[in-house]
């Protein structure tokens, strides 16, 4: 959480920092470690937008929607069709991805590790070894039909968290919303962290306040969405900074230290 919070893209850019932290701690591969984090985030879309999904068509018995909400109904409706055609395609043709990454890859990860001092540059056969253990490391992650469904599990419940969370800061201000709102604000907020902001700094806010403020079920203003949100954020953004850098630079400096050791 801290490494998506502190680099820009979310998820994106904290996956390969991520990965590198639990490859020194659990002493295993770096492409492990990258496909684990990997994975859990791909997982972690499917409840999102299943959440959003189901707020969508509760509100649509409601309200009519106005023009902005269309337009965020349609964009999840969009990724609910477009992400998991994506992820089933590249399933099914893994080994043409595979091959495909490896001509693209290896000659920037050699100009790469040439660039860098103190790194060993990797001849082709070091960096084909590498995305075929990435790659096996997904099949087996895919093929664990019991570690899935926990980490969907647990994924569903951590969106159901942070809508008590959400809701939670309406109620500290004294304004009382449907939970079901919860259901459709949340997750669209989210995916607002794809900005090239430090964890969507910005942009998640600004949709979150747009979208409750748009909705005409609930009937609450820019100023009082805008008090929510920043409680919201301060519980869920920047206590996981303050603990997560804290137990970065702990377990981090030990590991690395180890392994210089």
């Amino acid at each position: 959480m801290f490494s998506n919070n502190v680099t820009p893209f979310g998820q994106a850019g904290g996956e390969p920092v991520a990965a590198l932290l639990i490859s020194k701690v659990a002493e295993t591969e770096y492409e492990r470690g990258l496909a684990a984090i990997a994975s859990v985030d791909t997982i972690n879309f499917l409840p999102s937008v299943t959440l959003a999904l189901i707020g969508a068509a509760y509100f649509a018995t409601e309200i009519t929607f106005s023009q902005r909400l269309r337009v965020a109904i349609g964009l999840v409706v969009g990724l609910a069709a477009v992400v998991p055609a994506l992820i089933y395609l590249g399933w099914r043709n893994r080994d043409a991805v595979e091959q495909r990454l490896e001509s693209v890859l290896t000659p920037l990860v050699q100009r790469l590790t040439e660039a860098l001092p103190g790194i060993s540059p990797l001849d082709d056969s070091g960096i084909k070894s590498r995305i075929e253990g990435f790659f096996g490391a997904i099949e087996r992650i895919a093929t664990n039909r019991r570690g899935i469904v926990l980490t969907l599990t647990a994924s569903t419940l951590g969106w159901v968290f942070q809508m008590i969370a959400l809701w939670a800061a309406f109620w500290a201000i004294g304004t009382s919303i449907p939970f079901s709102v919860m259901l459709f604000v949340v997750p669209m907020g989210t995916l607002a962290s794809i900005t090239p902001l430090p964890g969507g700094t910005g942009g998640i806010e600004t949709v979150l306040v747009a979208i409750l403020a748009s909705l005409p079920s609930i009937a609450v203003g820019l100023e009082t969405s805008f008090a929510a949100v920043v409680i919201f954020r301060g519980s869920v953004y920047w206590i996981p900074i303050l603990i997560g850098g804290f137990v970065v630079s702990w377990v981090g400096v030990d590991a690395f230290g180890t392994t210089a050791g």
